[in-house]
């Protein structure tokens, strides 16, 4: 799985998800948190779950869901409500510590055999937004297999920290750099905070290039005209040049033949469609 580019999609607007079909960053991330008002929570998990079989077909990206945090206390009714084929991870807001991890697993684990959905397919990105988060992050990306990659929240951490000022990125440094070392230490990806100014592209690729320097992954996005840009900073790696390759050599036969073998293992990973589209995208092949 590639976590160059992550766009956050309202959940709650038709129109933002339809185009959303047609766009092509490596995560798009369906959002049921803050761009969604407590009382249009209920119909925008009824468009997620309609549509994101859909973004799955159609795009090569992966198919995500950011949810509530846990102490929203809307966790178990949000993963209900959009766990499905076609959902291949969640993004678990504002993590403080390990027990909230093990919550939101044991949940996608009982959801996985309830609706007869192959076992531990649907992973896990926790967006560390606060102190606790930030020092817990280690912890938090060792804590299940499920746990792929985290997200530096950068907006809720400053509010937790109760710093108005951040116009310089010093309020923020040891924060964004601990969440990406963290990460690697525990052998997973990170994906930096978003960009705020959407008309500041050459802020934005300043500010992706500083992430890539700290041992970013990639970063979050909240608009499509960011997603071209930030691929570019993020350039693929020999390492996922190689990985790409195998994937190709691997799925070429059954999806070019048409036979659809459908997910199966290389080196121990699952690997299927979406992955197939994303190594051919790396390897510049169409």
């Amino acid at each position: 799985m590639l976590f160059r580019t992550l766009l956050f999609i309202p959940g709650n607007n038709e129109r933002f998800i339809k185009k959303s079909l047609n766009l092509d960053p490596d995560i798009l991330c369906y959002d049921l948190e803050d761009s969604v008002p407590l009382n249009e929570k209920a119909g925008a998990r009824n468009l997620i779950r309609v549509n994101c079989k859909q973004a799955r077909d159609r795009a090569a990206s992966s198919v995500f869901v950011r949810i509530n945090s846990i102490d929203s206390g809307l966790v178990k009714a949000d993963l209900s409500g959009v766990i499905q084929k076609g959902v291949d991870g969640i993004v678990l807001p504002k993590t403080n510590d390990t027990h909230e991890v093990t919550e939101v697993t044991q949940i996608l684990q009982e959801l996985e055999e309830e609706r007869m959905l192959e076992p531990g397919r649907i992973t896990l990105i926790p967006s560390i937004e606060t102190a606790k988060g930030v020092v817990n992050t280690y912890s938090i990306s060792c804590a299940d297999e499920r746990v792929v990659a985290v997200v530096f929240g950068v907006f809720d951490f400053l509010h937790d920290m109760e710093i108005e000022d951040y116009g310089d990125m010093s309020s923020y440094y040891y924060a964004r750099s601990k969440i990406a070392v963290d990460a690697k230490a525990a052998g997973i990806s990170s994906i930096d905070a978003i960009w705020q100014d959407v008309q500041d592209i050459e802020g934005l690729i300043s500010d992706a290039t500083g992430a890539r320097k700290l041992g970013f992954s990639g970063k979050s996005l909240i608009h499509p005209s960011h997603i071209k840009p930030v691929r570019e900073v993020f350039l693929p790696t020999s390492k996922q040049i190689e990985w790409a390759k195998k994937i190709v050599e691997a799925l070429r036969k059954p999806m070019e033949g048409g036979s659809g073998a459908g997910a199966i293992k290389l080196e121990g990973k699952m690997i299927d469609a979406v992955h197939y589209k994303q190594a051919k995208a790396i390897l510049g092949i169409k």
